[in-house]
């Protein structure tokens, strides 16, 4: 028995009323977006089990995944929803991954999503003709290069790569290509055939595999000359977003081994597309080619001052920092990693890549 039982009851009656308060405060910010998250899923499966139900002929307008994304891609909607909306309920994406590819919260993302879907309420749905179609067509080409993008590298869960979405939105770019053919389109096809072509060897027993790691022979070398002869035409034409970021793929197609790739060449090709579209995502990556070329230390000034959110950039900066034997930097680098990661299979990468630096030294 306590010593004082009354004061005893009222301190655990308080705690408990403390308790269910702050229970009852989360449930009053987080229940809004968990309902927001399980009506697009159903809304999406819905979509899903129509369109699987009537596939179409690819090729033609008439293909029921084509015409949704039309759909979508309404005029009364701003092209960033236009995009989030079709990601969401033609592709099936999870909205934390459509959130990290427009680079906003998973919240401000579904709140987006629901806007859209009001402002859809009661709009004409009729396919559209001529310079509106082409139009359409167009956004549809930026959808397809986003949802490869989620299916590539995707933000959450446990897959490594989702190969099924990826495929799909290749598909999507060779049916607006087929209606209304374009170098970017012939670009973008060849990027995308380029990434997905390694499909097999970036995951070996459900572990992710980095690229100079990669078992080259597992690799769908025909998907990759198929990219290479849309690439051969465009190499002479303007440089363009998509070109440049398709030459920088083609360069590791074509090298046989990984150390016989050209990084110096496709430094240049940053440099290039940071001229056309200086983002964080093309510093970062531009920072891994310097690091590739001209050591750790490099690459690791090319990150200077550089913000993004999510784990890629302090994962990046403690795999070069581990590289310039800066052990307890990648540490701390590896950790702030993990913070943020919500893939497993990325997670437990980086979880491999931390144990294996050099262990701490003792005190003293």
């Amino acid at each position: 028995m306590p010593d004082n039982p009354a004061a005893w009851l009222l301190t655990a009656a308080r705690r408990r009323i403390l308790d269910r308060l702050r229970a009852e405060a989360v449930a009053a910010r987080k229940l809004p977006l968990l309902a927001v998250e399980a009506d697009l899923t159903e809304e999406a499966q819905r979509t899903m089990t129509s369109v699987g139900a009537h596939p179409g002929a690819p090729g033609e307008l008439g293909d029921e995944r084509l015409r949704l994304v039309l759909l979508c891609s309404h005029p009364d909607l701003a092209p960033e929803a236009a995009a989030a909306l079709t990601l969401r309920l033609v592709m099936g994406v999870p909205t934390g991954d459509i959130a990290r590819l427009f680079l906003v919260s998973t919240t401000t993302m579904a709140a987006r999503l629901t806007r859209a879907r009001k402002r859809l309420a009661g709009a004409s749905f009729a396919l559209p003709t001529g310079a509106a179609l082409e139009a359409r067509l167009a956004s549809v080409a930026d959808v397809a290069y986003l949802a490869f993008t989620a299916g590539y590298a995707p933000g959450t869960g446990e897959d490594v790569l989702r190969a099924d979405v990826a495929a799909e939105a290749i598909r999507l770019v060779r049916v607006v290509r087929a209606l209304a053919p374009s170098d970017d389109l012939d670009a973008l096809l060849a990027l995308m055939l380029l990434q997905h072509s390694r499909r097999h060897a970036r995951v070996v027993d459900g572990d992710l595999v980095l690229l100079p790691d990669q078992d080259r022979s597992r690799w769908h070398h025909d998907e990759a000359a198929e990219a290479l002869r849309l690439l051969t035409p465009l190499a002479a034409k303007p440089a363009t977003p998509l070109l440049l970021q398709a030459l920088i793929a083609g360069e590791h197609a074509i090298a046989r081994r990984a150390e016989d790739t050209a990084w110096p060449r496709i430094v240049r090709h940053y440099d290039e597309l940071l001229e056309l579209t200086d983002t964080p995502v093309v510093r970062l990556n531009r920072a891994v080619a310097v690091a590739e070329a001209d050591g750790p230390l490099a690459g690791l000034a090319a990150l200077a001052g550089l913000a993004l959110p999510g784990h890629r950039l302090p994962a990046v900066r403690a795999e070069l920092l581990a590289r310039a034997g800066r052990a307890a930097d990648a540490r701390a680098a590896y950790d702030e990693a993990l913070a943020a990661c919500e893939n497993d299979a990325e997670a437990a990468f980086l979880r491999r890549r931390r144990e294996r630096l050099s262990p701490r030294r003792p005190p003293g």
